[in-house]
């Protein structure tokens, strides 16, 4: 049994937008010509998706948001470029995701269960992974690389091409300038880390002892007594049967000349943890 498509007429769907079986398009809505709104997609009120802007299927967009915007980048030519946003996301009053730009690689990407909250930001040419968590006017500029499972929090902005591992959580009010390694905790103005995103791992279902093990691969790849290059040659020795250890040391080998975050010259561990794990 196919589930009914409701426009509301006071909507304005152009022609050459594709609706979604199921859709449905609240009050004073607008969407553009270029636009595919998937199956089950409900844009509440007042929503305008514009642009070449692809919404995946049963997701969920709140009043006043904008999706397609054009990219706020003076390279941009005015070439076609996209937007596409994931299944299931939740993306909920004054966001703001816009579409690539000519002079890049001409896409942002948002990935599937991702929750943006209100006025949350994501500029052009962004990849966002799964499961992601935006609190309200979390920002991020232009060509960002997001992982999977990321939670960022209220009012932090991520400064442009900065790239945020996998289950990285960023504190609130926080200043991203550098690239967060994977399941770290950054907080701060000029964010520096502070320690794993313990909780964020239990949640994720790693077991205890891969946990022990990736606290003595941070702590060894943090070694002041040593250079970069030595710390990350040590962990690779050490670590390699350790996919989760693995993933940090690949993330920082691959940086080239990128600026990251790195732990507070307080000296304090700061792992979201007790004694016991």
């Amino acid at each position: 049994m196919k589930i009914q498509t409701v426009i509301h007429p006071s909507s304005v769907i152009e022609a050459g937008a594709q609706i979604g079986e199921g859709a449905r398009i609240g009050p004073f809505c607008h969407v553009g010509p270029d636009a595919v709104v998937g199956d089950r997609v409900e844009l509440v009120s007042h929503v305008s998706v514009i642009g070449a802007t692809t919404i995946g299927a049963s997701t969920k967009v709140y009043p006043m948001a904008i999706l397609g915007g054009p990219p706020q980048n003076t390279k941009h030519k005015g070439g076609r470029t996209t937007l596409v946003i994931g299944e299931n996301c939740t993306i909920r009053e004054g966001v703001t995701m816009h579409v690539g730009t000519d002079s890049s690689r001409g896409e942002t990407t948002i990935g599937n269960n991702g929750n943006f909250l209100a006025y949350a930001h994501i500029a052009h040419d962004c990849v966002v992974g799964k499961n992601a968590t935006f609190a309200n006017q979390a920002t991020l500029g232009g060509h960002c690389e997001v992982g999977n499972n990321v939670y960022i929090g209220g009012l932090t902005a991520v400064h442009q091409f900065v790239r945020i591992g996998d289950n990285a959580f960023l504190g609130g009010c926080s200043a991203i300038v550098g690239d967060v390694i994977p399941y770290a905790i950054a907080v701060g103005n000029r964010a520096s880390l502070r320690g794993l995103n313990i909780i964020g791992l239990k949640r994720a279902g790693l077991p205890r002892s891969e946990i022990h093990l990736l606290r003595k691969a941070y702590k060894t790849i943090f070694d002041r007594s040593r250079t970069v290059g030595e710390n990350i040659e040590f962990a690779k020795a050490e670590f390699a049967s350790s996919p989760t250890a693995m993933k940090i040391v690949d993330f920082i080998a691959g940086r080239g000349k990128r600026h990251y975050a790195v732990p507070s010259l307080k000296g304090s561990d700061g792992d979201d943890t007790d004694d016991e794990d």
